[in-house]
């Protein structure tokens, strides 16, 4: 049954889902490392396509939009309303640790966060949003194959992009943060409570010691290593 913001059919996506956050890099996505795909959705332009990989797994992948409110909504429909087990979200990062260099890939084990996104359980605590246990050894042991660089552990998962505090960072990196994004505490709870399966990977393309930045350019071509792995982690779910 379509959602307000999903058209697909039941069926129409498959059981594993790659979830970059922009529309753009879900279609390079689907044409550099599927074959055999149909758009499924277009509602509100995050578009859904599905495929098969190389080795014939079938697989989808739908852009999030920014941040948790939109990853909140389009991961728990597809969760919840399309069957889908495993979503793997594919973005990219700002750095906060010296170690860390541009077009590293970072695995998430867990999502810290100054949302409030959990607040609507009403727990009397603060939640530690973590990604499937499985899934996070799956895609490390690919990376590990591929000999490709990554770092695995904690992110910043952020409400905002233009910090009135510019010292913030520097606060969280004390305490072994990786990096920062904005979407990973909503998927990782969205997937304990639906009992499913989430990981977040990471490509660097800024660095905040460093004061380094990938081109546009350089962007697409630095994302290839983590859409490789993704691809073949999925198909172990697919």
């Amino acid at each position: 049954m379509p959602t307000p913001h999903n058209e697909a059919k039941k069926g129409e996506i498959a059981k594993v889902v790659l979830m970059p956050g922009d529309p753009n890099r879900a279609l390079w996505i689907a044409e550099n490392f599927l074959h055999d795909v149909k758009c499924v959705n277009k509602v509100r332009g995050n578009c859904c396509y599905t495929g098969l990989t190389k080795n014939g797994k079938r697989v989808s992948v739908m852009s999030s939009g920014m941040g948790h409110p939109s990853i909140g909504i389009y991961s728990f429909e597809l969760f919840k309303e399309y069957d889908v087990e495993t979503i793997i979200r594919v973005g990219t990062c700002g750095a906060y640790q010296e170690n860390i260099n541009l077009r590293d890939v970072l695995l998430c084990a867990g999502s810290s966060t100054d949302s409030n996104y959990a607040a609507q359980f009403h727990l009397n605590g603060t939640y530690s949003a973590l990604a499937d246990f499985e899934v996070l050894m799956a895609a490390r042991d690919v990376l590990e194959e591929k000999k490709y660089p990554y770092h695995m552990g904690n992110i910043f998962s952020a409400d905002v992009f233009y910090d009135f505090d510019p010292e913030t960072w520097k606060r969280w990196a004390k305490l072994g943060i990786m990096g920062v994004e904005m979407e990973s505490y909503a998927l990782y709870i969205n997937a304990a409570f639906l009992k499913k399966r989430a990981l977040t990977m990471l490509t660097v393309t800024d660095h905040f010691i460093k004061n380094e930045r990938l081109t546009a350019e350089e962007r697409q071509v630095g994302l290839r290593n983590m859409i490789d792995v993704a691809i073949a982690t999925a198909e172990k779910y697919a």
